[in-house]
């Protein structure tokens, strides 16, 4: 990852207030293609260098846990050609960027439904991507694919029935244990891109707390700055979680 831009600058962030988990909804390739009069998936080919100096910005901050959404439930609404597209696309870029994170130390995980529908080829290269990180430790990297925040909770709702818990033995607990990724800790800060104000079914389960920054900025056009930036804005507000100052 070398190749992206050099550092830039830190200043005005807090280095003992750093979100230890920042959740990104990668949105507006489509529209930053449309613009240049080019097709969708230049845009989704685009976006392949803002994800990684995003990463990139993360490694130099500190930050524990980056989670992407890169393919959602409802996305298989989309036309099949870009639909085929980003199946071959996102097995791409595991291929060859796995090896660049394993150097960085980045624990690669993936969060969603290994259905039917995700071909076979992709299921097993994030395989090979999760054991190759597994005892990698500078940061955990999760991409949601095939994902959905109803889908999730509906999934550990099932699994309950299965193992036939009672109901007096269902609580908070009980359901987080039995998310996709049940050791993620819940994002501190979560980015949209595009001028979009909405989580569409991100993360619901967890993000019950974080704080929610939206940008104008397209996703291919976003870099590591503008994460800095989200950070910042993060670190002026006060959370609460619920609870009142004296």
């Amino acid at each position: 990852m070398a190749r992206y831009r050099p550092r830039v600058d830190l200043d005005g962030i807090d280095p003992n207030r750093i979100p230890a988990h920042i959740a990104c909804v990668m949105d507006g390739n489509g529209r930053w293609a449309r613009k240049r009069g080019l097709p969708r998936t230049e845009g989704h080919a685009a976006g392949e260098e803002a994800l990684f100096d995003t990463v990139e910005g993360a490694l130099e901050l500190g930050v524990k846990w980056l989670t992407v959404y890169a393919f959602s439930t409802e996305n298989w609404k989309r036309p099949p050609d870009e639909v085929r597209y980003l199946m071959g696309f996102n097995e791409s870029i595991l291929t060859r960027r796995r090896d660049e994170l394993n150097e960085r130390g980045v624990r690669m995980c993936f969060a969603g439904r290994r259905d039917w529908r995700v071909p076979k080829r992709l299921l097993k290269r994030m395989d090979e991507a999760a054991a190759l990180t597994a005892s990698n430790r500078t940061m955990t990297f999760t991409i949601a694919f095939n994902y959905g925040g109803r889908a999730e909770i509906v999934d550990a709702v099932r699994q309950l029935v299965d193992e036939r818990v009672p109901a007096s033995k269902i609580d908070e607990k009980a359901i987080r244990s039995r998310l996709y990724l049940p050791d993620m800790p819940d994002p501190d800060l979560m980015i949209r891109t595009s001028g979009e104000f909405r989580i569409s079914n991100f993360l619901l389960w967890e993000m019950a707390y974080s704080e929610l920054v939206f940008t104008e900025v397209l996703w291919p056009d976003f870099r590591r700055d503008h994460l800095f930036e989200a950070v910042r804005e993060f670190q002026r507000r006060d959370r609460r979680f619920g609870a009142v100052e004296e």
